[in-house]
């Protein structure tokens, strides 16, 4: 039976893509023979000192919320103080792009993590104005257009990409992003290729990201050790690599600098890097470099 009840406004998600095995699709090529493109999204977040924690890796002895949090402030901060610089290091030694998605309201917290990007010409995608659920923003337009300002003043042009804090979204999220001049959005995990979404104007653009090949996921929710980020992302990618003998496929790779960038941690992103890059029939590109490619692919 079809459920009639309908969201106050926008669309169901099974109204905004249609149903498309991937063996039924043409296949994909990538540019000079290569089979799959790999790309990283680094999180880079501002947690605000007078809201609860977005997460903890302690919990109160006395239980509730307390405010100030320090140890889980702290917690993450040390990340973006610390755990960043150890991540561009491997970065840098393998020459791989980076996507850096970003709280708008990071941009003036952090400004020499914003050079760093910028010299490197990673690049930019919006993350929410503030690390919250969007369900929880007054008004969402004006957070989404805030964030893409700021964005441009820091980059010198506008964010063509968008993912959600947590992966969150509103019944209206990919309408807005359409609207306020957003090319492509990362929340919908659906797919090792990107779709193309319906909103109420012009279609925007899934690009596939992770749920699994994540170190939110990985460390902080299912408490795997330190080495589970390799190990997955080695099964994962190889995987997708044999895929990738049937038509181009996309794999994601997630970092968060307060996880991944821990020092007993590290190592196991190097090492993921490390043997993805071997691979010479391997592209890493950035969100907007699969955009366009898929664009200029499927373009009739």
């Amino acid at each position: 039976m079809t459920d009639t009840k309908r969201p106050p406004v926008g669309l169901l998600p099974t109204e905004r893509i249609a149903y498309s095995p991937i063996s039924e699709r043409k296949p994909l090529r990538l540019p000079g023979g290569a089979r799959m493109v790999v790309w990283c999204i680094v999180n880079l977040e501002e947690w605000d000192a007078l809201q609860p924690m977005p997460r903890t890796v302690l919990t109160p002895p006395a239980g509730g919320a307390p405010s100030p949090d320090i140890p889980n402030w702290a917690w993450h901060e040390y990340g973006n103080r610390v755990g960043f610089w150890r991540m561009l290091k491997v970065f840098d030694e393998f020459k791989v792009p980076a996507t850096l998605a970003i709280n708008g309201s990071a941009i003036a917290a952090y400004p020499q993590i914003v050079t760093a990007a910028n010299e490197r010409k990673w690049e930019f995608i919006g993350h929410g104005f503030t690390q919250r659920n969007m369900q929880k923003v007054d008004d969402e337009r004006a957070d989404i257009r805030r964030t893409r300002e700021v964005i441009t003043q820091a980059c010198g042009k506008p964010p063509r990409g968008w993912l959600g804090p947590g992966l969150t979204e509103t019944w209206e999220t990919p309408d807005l992003l359409v609207e306020e001049g957003y090319d492509y959005v990362c929340d919908w995990v659906l797919d090792d290729q990107p779709v193309w979404l319906k909103t109420r104007s012009k279609p925007i653009l899934n690009v596939p990201y992770t749920q699994e090949c994540n170190d939110v996921a990985m460390m902080l929710i299912q408490h795997h050790p330190a080495s589970e980020y390799f190990e997955r992302a080695r099964d994962q990618f190889e995987q997708i690599y044999e895929d990738s003998a049937d038509g181009a496929r996309v794999m994601a790779l997630v970092q968060h600098p307060y996880i991944i960038g821990a020092p007993h941690r590290l190592k196991y992103f190097r090492q993921i890097i490390e043997l993805i890059s071997a691979r010479k029939d391997v592209l890493f590109w950035t969100g907007g470099q699969i955009a366009d490619w898929y664009m200029r692919e499927t373009k009739t």
